[in-house]
């Protein structure tokens, strides 16, 4: 008996030395730091889409060979720091499956979609595609289209050029954004072979790339369209040397709730439609010569071959 108090006095004595030299046990210690250590928030998930960088993708016409002023557009864009690169039009939906993938892994940024002959109907074809996979598209420019195609309603602006009268592009169902048709008929020595190629036309599609996605291609939200309740103005460029001047492009007047017949638009005036004062729709422009479906069908019918 006398054994065992011995040994318990023993124990208690070591501890409190232990205790006074600030010593603790090993299960002690840990259960102290872990009382003492504040509680860790959960941690915050870090996913979050990236803007990433814009890219124009620039699609040429037929066979290939007959729009190699978008070689030179191209070129142009480049030199402003802005990503681009030219492909055949028969490429658009492979070329679109590779933008849908690489925006929802969060490493593209808006999307500019510019074309020729063939290749304006691709950029159409593609903008709709894109919409399907829920990629938004900042501008799409057609040079000169075989047909009249409707705007879809991911799509941002359309700046549309030709010299065709019935190549003039339309809104589509739940387009909400800026659309300018821009006939250019009038100006002398264009034509569809060459219309690609043209200087002053150039300048005004690099200006309105510039104003989309500021140099170096970081750009406004592709998503964003005109919701100001002004009318949008398609504003030219200063005209290259040698070429005459920039076709003039006049807002539309404002929407009418029973709008008499629309006379044919004139050469080297562009339509424009935008969001309306009271947020009640787009401001309709003079329609175009192919006026939208009754039933608003965002996918038109392909057209004859035309080129």
């Amino acid at each position: 008996m006398m054994g065992i108090v011995r040994n318990w006095l023993g124990v208690t004595v070591l501890a409190l030395a232990l205790a006074a030299g600030g010593i603790a046990p090993a299960g002690a210690q840990s259960g102290l730091e872990s009382a003492a250590a504040p509680a860790k928030p959960a941690a915050k998930s870090t996913a979050r889409r990236s803007s990433g960088t814009g890219h124009v993708y620039l699609m040429r016409g037929l066979l290939n060979i007959f729009s190699l002023g978008m070689d030179d557009l191209a070129a142009k864009i480049q030199a402003k720091g802005i990503s681009a690169s030219v492909h055949n039009h028969s490429e658009w939906q492979a070329i679109a499956d590779d933008i849908a993938v690489k925006y929802k892994a969060g490493k593209h940024g808006p999307v500019v979609l510019v074309g020729h002959s063939l290749g304006a109907d691709a950029v159409m074809f593609m903008s709709e595609y894109l919409g399907k996979k829920g990629v938004p598209v900042a501008l799409v420019v057609p040079f000169d289209g075989t047909g009249s195609f409707a705007a879809s309603s991911n799509v941002a602006r359309v700046m549309n050029l030709t010299q065709r009268d019935y190549a003039y592009m339309r809104r589509g169902s739940g387009f909400r954004g800026e659309l300018s048709n821009i006939d250019v008929s009038n100006q002398a020595g264009i034509d569809h072979i060459n219309i690609d190629k043209s200087a002053r036309l150039h300048a005004m599609v690099l200006s309105r790339i510039q104003s989309v996605l500021g140099r170096g291609g970081g750009g406004a939200n592709p998503s964003r369209v005109v919701g100001d309740g002004a009318t949008p103005h398609a504003r030219p460029a200063a005209a290259a040397p040698g070429d005459s001047a920039a076709p003039a492009a006049h807002p539309a007047p404002p929407a009418e709730s029973a709008p008499p017949a629309a006379p044919k638009p004139q050469a080297g005036i562009a339509t424009t439609s935008g969001i309306s004062h009271g947020g009640t729709g787009p401001a309709e422009s003079h329609a175009a010569p192919k006026p939208a479906s009754a039933d608003g069908d965002a996918t038109p019918a392909k057209p004859p071959l035309r080129f």
